[in-house]
């Protein structure tokens, strides 16, 4: 009863943090509630559903219609990750409009061949932002991260096409400008031709670019020696100089810099153009102050602010704290709501007579299995990791319309089977010898306990993410910061993540085995160093590959690893954080439990949520 009230204690700060991240986040969001916020789902005129979030600050009446933002998050993502911009433009004034693209987040999924139409949903949210009477019509701008700024471009495209254009600012994050009279999609992996005519394809729209130093895509343009520039060079380059001198040949226009906004005279009209150059990352860009700060003033000096703050006045980085303590709180509801489940009645039978208790160090041949095995599944972990990159991409079947969530379950499941073997060879020729009871450390279980096992699995992944759709519906927040998103999901991502259960299967329930039955040793003086160090191990393999992509990166100006498309390592991020994090959660249930697969099927089902929930959906 003393271990039951400690829990329940715990259940409730985990719940006390949740609320606190879903009322701290939305008073920052909502800027103490002067920001109305509205969820949309609407059917645009290309036969699909649209999904955004809608900011409208008090000063935005029919009265007084306000200058407007259509805001977008890049490939891979949803609306909710643009929330440093819609935070902070919101509360200067403006409205703003935060889309999930098609293919993600609420939006519906299309064909590749539907992409650039009505660029990917942004220009059906232009033209929905146009009629809303707290609008200003002639001042709506558009802005979107990487392949939300393509997005950006191809509404330009589409705008031109009309008698009376709506989108008269444009800024272009993590992407390049549209340079040539090319009819074909802009330019937007930044390879220039050798051969060009320049022009100017934004007309007397204001326009901004902010280009990273360290962008992993974008900002490459064709050297004379045959190569290409470094994207730290990208002001030096004639694409950037043509975009400056508002589409003339570089040769003709004058030299210009970066951070200075340059003016002319269009069709009667003032237009702007000017080049942003933070020293960061292609992913960093939409966690940036420095990049919040540039579009804050971009949109001041296009349309002014009716709110007009300071641009280094910000405050969604407090927002990101209250998402922070919503994350863990979420982690720590996982364990306690679980371990309070085995006080009840029905799920009792699963709770161990006694703690699992850690075993003495290994010694002699023991400890060369216990660090050769750790060692070996790292190192298969990481070298397999970028060729399955290029199989994957050859070897998907449409059955699964998920691109990144096949790769990485491909590679999870691989890790689970190549552990799986070094866990049978080391009770084979050592721990078998040993004595060691596989019923007793809950590898063997019996089918009536395994049912209740994933009973109580499905109850805990239920309850957990039921606090997340209570903070979408009342609050409209989520748990998330940077790359690492837990998030309210619409019906279909259940169909889609059942289809890549079994791999995440694969690998978190042997992980758990591994972690919990094999490898529960005395490693240091205290018992947690056991934890850490499996945690770590969980990790290694990811937090190496982005150490030597990026450490190349910064000294160099080039990637280190280039026969893969540099998106894979970016997928690492969040699993720096959850593979860790899966470790220890997986520990405290077995504990309580002394049974692997309680855990091993909690993560497998909530990590398979999270990733399915928080990418592109591709039909």
């Amino acid at each position: 009863m003393k271990d039951n009230k400690k829990n329940l204690r715990i259940l409730a700060i985990s719940l006390l943090l949740c609320f606190i991240s879903m009322i701290g986040a939305s008073l920052v969001q909502t800027s103490g509630g002067r920001v109305k916020i509205k969820d949309l789902r609407w059917e645009t005129s290309s036969g699909h559903l649209m999904s955004a979030l809608l900011f409208i600050p008090e000063n935005a009446t029919k009265g007084t219609p306000a200058p407007a933002i259509v805001t977008s998050h890049g490939w891979y993502n949803n609306r909710e990750m643009q929330d440093l911009n819609y935070v902070e433009y919101a509360r200067r004034g403006y409205v703003v409009m935060s889309i999930d693209m098609y293919g993600h987040g609420n939006s519906d999924a299309v064909t590749p061949d539907e992409w650039q139409i009505n660029g990917t949903g942004m220009y059906d949210a232009v033209e929905l932002m146009a009629t809303l009477p707290y609008v200003d019509k002639t001042r709506i701008g558009v802005t979107g991260h990487s392949n939300g700024a393509r997005a950006a471009n191809w509404s330009v495209k589409q705008d031109n096409l009309k008698t009376n254009p709506l989108i008269s600012a444009v800024l272009l994050v993590a992407n390049d400008a549209m340079y040539t009279t090319d009819p074909k999609e802009p330019l937007y992996w930044s390879m220039v031709p050798d051969k060009k005519e320049y022009t100017n394809n934004y007309g007397s729209r204001s326009v901004g670019i902010i280009a990273a130093y360290w962008d992993e895509f974008f900002f490459r343009s064709k050297a004379k020696d045959g190569g290409h520039t470094v994207p730290r060079d990208y002001i030096k380059t004639d694409g950037a100089q043509s975009f400056l001198n508002f589409g003339v040949d570089p040769k003709v226009g004058e030299s210009r810099t970066s951070y200075k906004i340059y003016k002319q005279e269009i069709n009667g009209k003032t237009a702007s153009r000017v080049i942003y150059n933070p020293a960061q990352i292609h992913p960093w860009n939409h966690f940036s102050a420095t990049c919040a700060a540039s579009g804050i003033e971009f949109f001041q000096d296009a349309f002014g602010a009716p709110n007009p703050i300071a641009s280094t006045n910000q405050i969604w980085q407090i927002k990101v704290i209250f998402n922070l303590l919503g994350l863990i709180g979420f982690a720590m509801f996982i364990v306690s709501f679980a371990k309070a489940m085995l006080y009840t009645k029905t799920f009792g039978s699963l709770k161990a007579s006694e703690e699992a208790v850690i075993s003495p160090a290994p010694s002699g041949i023991g400890k060369l299995w216990f660090w050769g095995g750790l060692m070996a599944s790292a190192l298969f972990s990481g070298f397999t990791y970028l060729p399955l990159f290029t199989w994957t991409s050859k070897n998907r079947p449409s059955f699964f319309p998920q691109a990144p969530v096949y790769y990485i379950g491909i590679w999870s499941a691989l890790i689970g089977i190549f552990t799986m073997i070094v866990l049978f060879l080391s009770y084979r020729f050592y721990a078998k010898g040993k004595n060691m009871n596989l019923r007793e450390i809950g590898v063997s279980i019996s089918f009536k306990k395994l049912c209740k096992t994933i009973g109580l699995a499905l109850i805990v992944v239920a309850a957990a993410f039921g606090l997340v759709f209570f903070a979408d519906y009342i609050f409209k927040t989520d748990f998330r910061v940077w790359a690492l998103a837990v998030k309210a999901f619409t019906p279909d991502k259940l169909g889609i993540a059942l289809k890549y259960l079994p791999f995440l299967l694969l690998f978190y329930v042997v992980n758990s085995v591994a972690v919990n039955c094999f490898n529960y040793v005395t490693v240091g003086k205290k018992e947690w160093m056991n934890t850490a160090l499996l945690a770590l191990f969980n990790g290694i393999s990811a937090i190496v590959i982005v150490a030597i992509q990026y450490t190349t990166f910064i000294r160099t100006g080039e990637v280190f690893f280039t026969s893969v498309s540099n998106i894979v390592e970016i997928w690492l991020f969040p699993m720096i954080v959850i593979l860790p994090v899966a470790a220890i959660i997986s520990r405290k249930i077995y504990r309580a439990t002394k049974n692997p697969y309680l855990a091993g099927i909690i993560n497998a089902l909530i990590i398979t949520i999270i990733m399915c929930s928080n990418t592109l959906t591709q039909l």
